[in-house]
Order: C-alpha cells, then structure tokens, then sequence
C-alpha cells in the first residue's frame, strides 16, 4: 500500500502537449500543425462504435444450455433476468438482457412488441437437431453455436454487428482497394487450417452456399441444394474462424451455380435466414422477382445487400443501353452493385472502364459499383476494378468463376503496369522499444504472401534522438514508415526542421486521431492528390464526403510539402483489445482506471476510451494536460488513498470497469494492487467476470510480479501488450499500404502461435 501512496504522491508532469493554444503561456516554441484534419481510409473517430439497437434484448434459449444468457449479459455488459413469456416483458425490463426458454417462447414470439424488443433464438449445434422451425421463422436473428474455445468471441460478433454497434462496411467503402475471396469448398472445413493463409489481403469472404455439399441432403427436388441445416453449420465453422465480413451466396444455375431458377421462394428462404444469422453481405440475383428483393431490402436489418448480375451468354456490351438499364435496375435495392460479364475480345475491357466512368460522372449518388470482365480475355478489368474484387486463392480446389486471378496475381500485375511502383516502407524502432510483436518480419512476409513490389526496412534510433528520420523520409521512394514508440508530434517537429516546415510552415498534415492524441506512429506517404478522383473507389458514394488519403496504388508525389500525413493507429489496437470478447456496449458509460508516467503513454489510451463512450478516466502517475482533457470524457486524478477509496466505494455501474496500464514492468507490483483494490464484487443477476485489465507493458521484461496473474485471480478477463501490438499491426499495414490482413496472421507470422 506504502507503494501505491508513493504513485499516487509522484506524478510525473508530462511535456507540453503539441496543440496548446499559441497563447497559452510558455508557449514561445510551439510547433504549428495544419488546420484541417484528414480521414486515412475513412479511419477516424467517426468509425468508432454506436450505441446502436436500444431495444430490449430477448434471448431464447435452450434449457440444457441457460449459460448462454449469462455470457450474453457479459459480452454486452449488462445484468439479466427471466421470464415465461415475451407477454411478461415492459419497458421496465429496459437495461437487461432478458431470458425465455424456448418452449415457452414458441407461443408468444410471433405476437412480441417489435419495437419494444429484438428477439434473438440461441441454438446449440451440438444437440444434434436442427433449431425449432417456429423460433427461426420469427425471431429477429439467429445465433447458431457450438461449444468451442472460440464461441465467446464469435458471440460478441455477433452481438456488436447485429445490435448495429459495429460496421466495417463505411470503412471497407473508404478504402482505395477492395478484395474478397471466393471459397469454393465442398465443405468449409477443409480451408479452416489455411484460413489464415487464405485471408491475409482480404476484406470480405464469400461462402458459395451452391457449392456445398451436403451428403444428408433430402432436398428430393433440387438434390444439389444443401439443406439450410447443414448451411447453418458451415457458416459457423467459418463465422468462430475468420473475423473478416461474410458475403453469403446461392448462385443460379445459368450463372455458373447449383441453386434452381424454377424455385425463387428457395432463394428466398435462404437469403432472409442469411440476415437472421448475422451475415454482413447479401447476393441477391439481379434476375429474383422484383417483390423478393423488395422484401429482402426491407428486412435486410444491419446486413447490406449486393446486387449481383452475371451474363456468360458473350454477347452482353458494356457500351449498350442494356448495361445502363441493368445498372438502373440494381439500384433500386442495393448497397452495392456488381456486374460481372464474359468477354471475346481485349478492347470491351476499355469499354468497361469507359461505362464505369460515365456511370460515376451520370449517377454520382448511385451504390458502388463492382464490376469485371470474365475470362482470360478479360482479367486485365480484374486488375482495374477498385471494389470488391473476386479473387482467388492457390490453396482453393477451384476456381469461382472463369479468369478470377488471386491478389498477388492482381498486385504483380499492377506493378507491371506502372500502377503500383516499388515503394520502401521503414519500420523506426528506438533501440529500447518494448515491442510485442516483431513488425519488421511480418512486413516482409505480408508483402511476399501478396506480391507487392515493396521493400521494408528497420532502422534503429536512439531513445529521444528522432533528428534523423526526415533523411528516409525524403527518398523518393518513402513509401510510409510506422514509428515504435509513438513519438510525440511536438518533439519530431522540433527536431526536425523538415517536418515543421511543411505545408508553408504549417507543419505536417495531421489525421484527426493525431490532432487529438499529440502523438504520431504511422507516417502516411501520400499520393499525387490530381488522381484522387479517378482511383478512389468511393467515389460513387455520397456518404464519402471527407477529403481522403487518396489511393497508395499509384505513383505518389514527394515533392509535395502535403505528401506527409501523420496518424495514429495504437489508439485503434487499443480499441479493438477491448472489444475483442465484448460488445462496445460493456464499456458505454462505465468508468476507467489509466496508469502512466507520462500523458503521452496515457493519450491513445484516452482517445480509445472516449471511442467507447466511457464516462470519467481516473489516472495514476500523470498529469493530464488541458489540450488532452478537452479531447476525452472527466477525468479525475487519484491523488491520495481518500480519493481511491472514494472510487472504490462507487455505486456499481460508476465503479471503475476497466483498467489500462502503461507503466513498464518493473512497476509490475504496483500495478498488481491496484488491481486488487478494485476487483468486482459480484451481484446476483450480473455477469461472472465484469471487468477488464489491459496491460501494455511487455510481460516477457518484467521483473516483478505479473499483474495478468493478479488480474486474472482478481476476475478480471486479461490482454496484454501483444495483442494490442498485433491489432496496431493491422491498422498500420493498412495505412500505409491499403491491404488488410487478419490479425490471427499477424500472430502466426510473428512466431506466436494462439487461438483466433
């Protein structure tokens, strides 16, 4: 305890922040930032979580499996109750997680208030049975499971997605480049040992649901359509394996599938059970009835719908009015579009890209559009198209569709091109980083797994001395570099005259994560800006208004004094820590803990927070300065044992929910009894484990005792440093070269093994 008053008694007064106002007193040195903050990718805090459904959650479950409802009330972080019927629920059932079993719920559930409540029916795979057919008809989602190291994780998923508080699909339409692989495996089990491999340059995987096959299949009238049993399974091997969005299709025999034409009820069928599982994209037949895509759109929940149309008759010209009216067509109820046609000759791949660019210039509210040419003939329109590209996979028994090329067949071709030039990616470590994951060999074999022409490079610096690294920044093949540590914006700027001369003077461009935390550790290069309109592949949709970094799969412009943009992506590793087993609804309104040496240690950790609607910050070890406090929730500063014990003998839900440390680990004992004073209580109708402890200090360095050991003793679920080093990994490889990989490969490609 002598230990903790000493932290509370002694902290450290952190360095200037890099946005007092000039003004401010002292402030003869401020370094000027530009004025306007910039959108990486649509990366900012505008993709932070929602509150999203407010609706009462109703889980109907099984009796031999009433567990579900607890973790259920864990993963969105609230208490729960039960009850016989959905007739027995009112408003004042409002902050729970409600509970009926699943005899009693078949006789009222098709009577429920549906803007009182969102039923959700829980079915555990491993009875052997398919879900009660009356329970899937009419709740508003479906969550399939089985027992598996993997099941909370796929749970908060599940949750986050279909109660609307999280969506990556603004994000994957901010980006310059979309790709999605095609799996075409009988049985999705065969990909699950390479999914990681499969992956790494994904941002969506489709489940070819006319490709199964189901050897119990009793479908006496269409023999080659697995049962949606056997689907429901399959998209749960897949779903607790991958945490890229799921595009779930039933191809049509004329469209080189398996699913009838004579039966569109089928399609149907299977499509709406999609979105009552939680599927986050749609493909729906340009060809279904007008009243069955109407009903899909309408009911599509927080799914988005694709439109797809395919034409393998050969005769299909993209310069014709048919296009156009195909196009028009699609619109009507549509997230996204894709048009995908067989060609004979290489010149209707230059009539492809004329009829794309006249459909951005005639329709530039119109859904995104995706569109290529099939065929050898036509894999040159693979390379060209910015948006949800089809790709494939070596490792894949087939191919999808005809001249599908996978994503290294697509970037070698870019570069061959001219479209993608060799850039040199720096890794910047000070000689003492604490680094938990090996960044440099990832980088490497994240370019090689995806033919990029890039080069990446580690350099070593001094602790404090960042003097030197405007010397790689300014080669004319700087492609980007990620910083570690995160350097504060205001002493790179003072030691680097370069940098603060930028933009006239004005200092380099700023993200508007940057502004706010004060420190930078991802170094954007930035593209020629007069080609942004032409390569972006969000130009067709109005909900992208933000200026952008435009694509990074193009020459870039050095010469440009905005060709710097400086972010910040440990905020998100941050964030995506956190909500890793959770639904971001655990976190909104609770309280925090956030121990550090310095505000700059403590600042991505409060931009992470706010993201996550915390409430109040209490700190230990630091002072927080105004510019930082203006920018996160109250804070409150722990400055003798009084004001702790005060925060301990919070009301429940305003007693810290979450502790994050920053101190490195020879303060590992401290850290241990904060834990123990502020370990849950338990209250019957509350979650078993309801707090959590992140810990980023590197556990491998530590000297004294092991706060996850604590935490974990003390009912707190544990993260530490490697995981939020290989969420920011992912950010950043993001950044700077616009490929998405999934965090599992960033944790095999490291050297350290783990479960998903």
């Amino acid at each position: 305890m002598v230990a903790v008053e000493d932290l509370l008694a002694s902290p450290v007064i952190s360095p200037r922040h890099a946005f007092q106002s000039p003004s401010s007193p002292g402030n003869r040195d401020h370094v000027r930032t530009t004025q306007s903050s910039v959108m990486l990718h649509g990366r900012s805090l505008r993709g932070a979580p929602e509150e999203g459904d407010k609706r009462i959650a109703v889980i109907i479950y099984n009796p031999e499996h009433e567990r579900v409802i607890t973790v259920v009330a864990e993963v969105l972080g609230k208490p729960f109750k039960f009850k016989e019927s959905f007739k027995d629920i009112t408003s004042q059932e409002h902050g729970f997680v409600v509970g009926i079993p699943a005899d009693k719920a078949r006789t009222s559930i098709e009577d429920r208030d549906k803007q009182l409540m969102v039923a959700v029916n829980t079915h555990c795979n491993n009875l052997g049975t398919p879900p009660d057919a009356q329970l899937s008809t009419h709740c508003d989602y479906e969550f399939l499971y089985i027992d598996s190291p993997y099941f909370r994780r796929y749970l908060a998923r599940f949750l986050s997605f279909t109660l609307g508080q999280i969506s990556h699909h603004e994000e994957l339409m901010a980006k310059p480049r979309t790709l999605f692989i095609s799996t075409t495996f009988p049985d999705v089990r065969a990909a699950l040992p390479n999914l990681d491999i499969l992956t790494v340059g994904c941002d969506a995987i489709e489940i070819r649901v006319d490709l199964l096959h189901d050897t119990r299949s009793d479908n006496a009238g269409s023999p080659k359509v697995p049962s949606l049993d056997y689907v429901g399974e399959q998209v749960v091997l897949l779903r607790e394996r991958t945490e890229l969005p799921i595009i779930f299709t039933t191809r049509c025999t004329n469209e080189n599938g398996r699913f009838p034409m004579d039966d569109p009820a089928l399609f149907h069928k299977y499509l709406h059970r999609a979105i009552q599982w939680g599927i986050e994209y749609i493909d729906v037949e340009l060809w279904l009835p007008e009243e069955i895509r109407r009903d899909l759109w309408q009911r599509r929940g927080n799914s988005r719908i694709m439109s797809a149309f395919h034409d393998f008759s050969g005769t299909f010209k993209w310069h014709s009015q048919r296009a156009q009216d195909v196009f028009q067509q699609s619109c009507s109820y549509a997230d996204i579009i894709k048009m995908i046609a067989i060609i004979k000759e290489h010149n209707e791949n230059f009539e492809l890209e004329y009829f794309r660019s006249r459909i951005k210039t005639q329709y530039p509210d119109a859904p995104p559009l995706s569109a290529v040419n099939m065929g050898a003939t036509g894999q040159f329109s693979r390379t060209q198209n910015k948006f949800f590209t089809p790709i494939t996979h070596p490792l894949l028994p087939i191919i999808a569709a005809p001249g599908q090329l996978s994503a290294f067949e697509i970037h070698r071709s870019l570069s061959q091109l001219g479209q993608l030039p060799m850039r040199s990616i720096y890794g910047i470590s000070a000689s003492l980083s604490r680094s938990a994951v090996p960044q440099a060999s990832f980088y490497k074999k994240c370019f090689n797994e995806l033919g990029l022409p890039h080069k990446f490079g580690a350099i070593e610096t001094q602790p404090k001395d960042f003097s030197s690294i405007d010397a790689w920044c300014n080669q004319l093949d700087f492609g980007g570099a990620y910083l570690d540590p995160g350097v504060s914006i205001e002493k790179l700027c003072k030691q680097n005259r370069y940098f603060a001369q930028l933009n006239n003077g004005q200092g380099p461009t700023l993200t508007e994560a940057a502004r706010a935390i004060g420190v930078v550790d991802t170094i954007v290069q930035r593209g020629d800006p007069s080609k942004a309109s032409t390569q972006s592949s969000t130009a067709s949709s109005s909900q992208n208004q933000h200026e952008e970094l435009p694509p990074l799969l193009q020459q870039n412009d050095s010469s440009s004094d905005s060709a710097f943009i400086f972010d910040n992506a440990g905020w998100r590793g941050i964030m995506h820590t956190l909500i890793r087993d959770l639904a971001p609804s655990a976190y909104f309104g609770r309280s925090a803990v956030v121990l550090a040496s310095a505000s700059d240690d403590a600042a991505p950790i409060f931009y992470a927070l706010q993201a996550l609607k915390i409430a109040k910050i209490y700190t230990v070890g630091f002072r927080t300065p105004d510019t930082l406090a203006s920018h996160s929730p109250p804070i409150e500063q722990f400055v003798n044992m009084e004001s702790l014990q005060r925060a301990r003998s919070a009301a429940d839900d305003q007693a810290p929910f979450v502790i994050v440390s920053a101190l490195g680990p020879e303060k590992g004992n401290l850290v241990s009894m904060m834990l123990r004073m502020f370990m849950p209580m338990g209250r019957q109708g509350a979650p078993n484990v309801n707090k959590v402890f992140l810990n980023m200090a590197d556990v491998a360095a530590r000297t004294t005792i092991d706060p996850h050991e604590t935490a974990e003793k003390s009912g707190f679920a544990s993260y530490g440093a490697a995981d939020v080093a290989a969420f920011t990994t992912v950010e950043s490889l993001r950044l700077l070269v616009g490929q998405n990989v999934p965090y599992s490969f960033v944790r095999m490609a490291s050297g350290r093994g783990h479960l998903y």
